[in-house]
């Protein structure tokens, strides 16, 4: 919906006199009104990410997971009606849709506990975490395409619902919650999935010692490095749309096709980053993931933080450092996500649940900052005011985790030592 804004403000189905005699959208929402349907989604992911991960640990994700998609889809498809007739009715929808997010990030925790070789953990966060730049490539794309288009900016959800329907119809036929029972996997690929596990990891009535894991230093480190790594995500997915078309003045397609690309450079460096983490063991893993860190946290907090010294003179240069932005914020997978999974092993879908709950505090954080920084949409300056914030605090977790982050696993991880499971019958066995 962030960037439909730009496109709904320019629709006058349903206008209302201004204050001055002159028309005014209904969908022409003010700043206060875009932060509180931000919020509203914020709001939403605070009340269901304790019962989705709970509902992950005890059921599983395959249906769980199902169930939120269908939240989605027809909040999603529900959209312009309520943006239509009442405000109050889309900030509900909006709600809805956030309680549906939280089980976003909470199973990905499920997948790389029970899915992910030891060796691919770095690979399999990679993969699973693209789907934010990669859903924004899409929605952005298609978004702009169709707000531009004779269809308007309403059937941008009708489509992003028939879309998330098919999506969620393959995970339903494809996904398995134990790697067990899964007809396509083989025994030398069971056999390299559980190497290195304790039965804890597969175990659905473990006891997780939160106190515990809240407490820990390397892992509020962690969660404290991943909010701001997400703050500087959803400051750029959210805002970057607006400041490249009201600041820099990029016509609405080119704003589009921007926005795309740069979510779209990251991807090889996100999963460049993950096989440097996996496959090059000379590297101690501690060092590794506080090279990565420092890419992806403190190089890009410099980048940041220049993005609004840029003139509209310059604006393919802020498009290119944009794009530099987001290709080494993508190596966070091999960073702080590691030293999350080092420490918490078979708890690390709770860490990873936790980072989605700094993901919630994000979404309040960043329209804060830009509230309180940002009265003018088209200053300039202003706008740098909210850069310099996001990028010096980012800078400062950065800093923090030479200090805390560590490759040890935590004491409450050990409660058992790693033993053989028992592997698949003959039926799936490869031929050697």
């Amino acid at each position: 919906m962030n960037f439909a804004f730009i496109c709904m403000k320019n629709d006058m189905d349903g206008a209302i006199p201004g204050t001055n005699g002159t028309l005014h959208s209904i969908y022409d929402y003010t700043s206060t009104e875009k932060a509180q349907l931000i919020w509203a989604v914020a709001i939403g992911t605070i009340i269901g990410t304790i019962p989705y991960n709970w509902m992950y640990v005890r059921y599983g994700a395959k249906n769980v997971f199902l169930s939120a998609g269908i939240i989605s889809l027809v909040a999603t498809s529900c959209t312009p009606f309520a943006a239509a007739n009442n405000y109050v009715l889309l900030l509900i929808i909006r709600l809805i849709q956030g309680i549906a997010y939280a089980a976003d990030f909470a199973v990905i925790g499920i997948i790389c506990v029970k899915w992910a070789p030891h060796d691919e953990v770095a690979f399999f966060v990679s993969v699973l975490t693209v789907f934010s730049p990669f859903a924004t490539v899409i929605t952005t794309a298609v978004t702009g395409f169709l707000c531009t288009s004779s269809f308007g900016w309403r059937s941008s959800f009708y489509v992003h619902s028939v879309a998330g329907a098919l999506c969620f119809f393959l995970w339903y036929i494809v996904y398995s919650d134990d790697p067990l029972s899964h007809s396509s996997v083989t025994s030398r690929e069971l056999a390299s999935i559980q190497k290195g596990k304790s039965a804890a990891h597969f175990d659905k009535k473990r006891e997780i010692p939160y106190l515990k894991m809240i407490t820990n230093s390397a892992l509020v480190c962690t969660w404290f490095n991943a909010f701001m790594d997400l703050s500087m995500s959803i400051m750029i997915i959210t805002y970057s749309p607006i400041y490249f078309n009201t600041v820099l003045e990029f016509p609405i397609e080119q704003t589009a096709f921007i926005i795309g690309i740069t979510n779209f450079a990251q991807l090889p460096f996100k999963f460049g980053a993950a096989f440097v983490s996996d496959r090059i063991t000379s590297i101690n893993p501690k060092l590794k993931m506080l090279i990565f860190n420092t890419i992806s946290c403190g190089i890009v907090s410099i980048l940041f933080g220049g993005l609004g010294f840029i003139s509209k003179d310059q604006k393919w240069l802020a498009m290119f450092l944009l794009i530099a932005v987001n290709c080494l914020m993508s190596t966070n997978c091999a960073g702080f996500y590691q030293c999350g999974r080092h420490v918490s092993q078979q708890f690390a879908d709770v860490v990873i649940a936790a980072i989605q709950f700094c993901k919630c505090l994000a979404l309040f954080f960043v329209p804060a900052i830009v509230a309180a920084t940002v009265s003018d949409e088209s200053d300039r300056g202003q706008w740098s005011h909210a850069f310099l914030v996001m990028s010096g605090l980012l800078l400062v977790a950065n800093f923090s985790a030479y200090i805390f982050f560590t490759d040890q696993p935590a004491e409450f991880t050990k409660c058992e030592e790693p033993h053989d499971f028992p592997l698949k019958g003959s039926v799936n066995d490869e031929k050697l």
